[in-house]
C-alpha cells in the first residue's frame, strides 16, 4: 500500500475507534445508573463504572491525598503519549511499513485518544453518575460539569466474568499475603473495561506477537542510516 493510502487507513481507523468508544460511553453514562449490571450472558454484563485512574479499573493513589495529582499526571502522561504515537506512525508511514503494523499503531492512538477525551472534558459536560434511585447523568453547559478540566472519570463497562468458583483449601498457597481466603468467590475475568481499552491492549498483543521481529528490524535499519558509510578512495 502507497504512503497516501497508509495515512488515510490510519486516520480512519483512529476516527472509527475514537467514534465507536465515546457512542458506548455516553449512551452508558446517560441511560445506566453508576454501578448498573445489565446481564447479557452468564459471562458477559454491561457493567457501568468510572475510575479515575488507569485501564481496566486501575487507580494510581487511590483513597489518598495524592489521588487527584496521579489522575493529573496521569492525564499528562496520556496526552504526551498521544503526540508520540503521531509521530511515530507519521515516520513509520514516510518508511513504507506494512499495513498490519499502521493498523495496529492506529489502534493504540484511537485507544489513548479516547480515554483521554474522558479525562479532559467529561467532568466539564456531564452531571455526576450516581447509584440508583439518582438519574442517569445528563449532558450539562461547558464548565458545568462535576469535576475540574482533566479530571474526569473514565467511563467502562465490558464485564467478562469467564470463571467463578469458591476458593478451596490449598495448604502450599494460603500463607501467601493477599491471596483468597478458603471459600472466598474467585472470578475470572473480573476487570471491566472500556472499547478504547479494548483497543489497545489487543493490538499491544498482536504487535508483540507478529511484529517483535518487524520493530527491532526498523531499530536496525534507522541504526544503519545513521551510521556514516565509508568512503573510497576514488571519491
Amino acid at each position: 500500500m502507497n504512503k497516501k493510502r497508509l495515512a488515510i487507513l490510519s486516520i480512519a481507523i483512529v476516527l472509527g475507534i475514537i467514534i465507536i468508544d465515546q457512542v458506548i460511553k455516553v449512551v452508558v453514562k446517560t441511560n445506566m445508573h453508576l454501578y448498573e449490571h445489565i446481564r447479557v450472558t452468564d459471562w458477559f454484563y454491561i457493567a457501568f463504572t468510572e475510575n479515575r485512574g488507569m485501564a481496566f479499573g486501575m487507580q494510581l493513589f487511590k483513597d489518598t491525598p495524592f489521588e487527584n495529582i496521579g489522575k493529573m499526571g496521569l492525564t499528562i502522561f496520556r496526552i504526551v503519549a498521544a503526540v508520540f504515537i503521531i509521530y511515530y506512525i507519521r515516520q513509520q508511514i514516510r518508511k513504507a511499513a506494512t499495513t498490519g503494523y499502521i493498523v495496529l499503531l492506529s489502534m493504540v492512538l484511537a485507544g489513548d485518544i479516547g480515554n483521554v477525551i474522558d479525562c479532559m472534558f467529561y467532568g466539564q459536560v456531564f452531571s455526576a453518575s450516581l447509584p440508583y434511585p439518582s438519574l442517569p447523568a445528563t449532558f450539562v453547559p461547558f464548565g458545568e460539569g462535576y469535576d475540574a478540566f482533566m479530571m474526569g472519570r473514565v467511563v467502562d463497562m465490558f464485564y467478562f466474568p469467564l470463571v467463578e468458583w469458591n476458593m478451596p483449601y490449598i495448604p502450599v498457597l494460603s500463607w501467601i499475603p493477599g491471596f483468597p481466603s478458603v471459600g472466598e468467590h474467585c472470578v475470572f475475568f473480573n476487570a471491566i473495561f472500556n472499547f478504547a481499552d479494548a483497543s489497545i491492549s489487543v493490538s499491544m498483543i498482536l504487535l508483540i506477537l507478529f511484529y517483535r521481529k518487524h520493530i527491532m528490524e526498523i531499530g536496525k535499519k534507522e541504526d544503519a542510516e545513521s551510521t556514516p558509510q565509508p568512503t573510497s578512495a576514488t571519491d
